[in-house]
């Protein structure tokens, strides 16, 4: 089995799009007012959005996404306007995030794990 996409609800997503496409995601299908769908710049993997008419409540959706140069990548965003929540810190699961959220508040969070990322030193054998 192999993850295909994650996809997030959103209230606009003309807004939205504009937004993951600011990210760095490549816009792939276009189907709006009700979906659209992006690749990462790396990997396999999809990213989408859905329209709905109400958000869920509570916390909601949190998506990762690993950049290899976080801090380097988050100053580019930062220069292009993106508002973070959290700059790039280290985190005591030994992987280096930067969080914030998008215009549905979906929280997102850019980390660098490396060789961490599947196999901490807690990992079951």
């Amino acid at each position: 089995m192999n993850l295909n996409q994650v996809t997030v609800p959103s209230l606009d997503l003309a807004k939205s799009v504009a937004f993951y496409e600011k990210l760095g995601l490549k816009l792939i299908v276009k189907a709006l007012p009700n979906y659209a769908r992006f690749e990462c710049p790396e990997g396999d993997a999809t990213f989408s959005i859905h329209q709905v008419d109400a958000l869920p409540e509570g916390q909601g959706v949190m998506v990762y996404f690993e950049c290899r140069n976080l801090d380097e990548y988050v100053g580019e965003l930062v220069e292009k306007g993106i508002e973070f929540d959290e700059m790039p810190n280290d985190k005591r699961w030994i992987w280096r995030e930067a969080r914030l959220t998008d215009p549905d508040l979906n929280q997102l969070v850019l980390y660098y794990a490396g060789k961490n990322r599947k196999n901490p030193p807690w990992r079951i054998v």
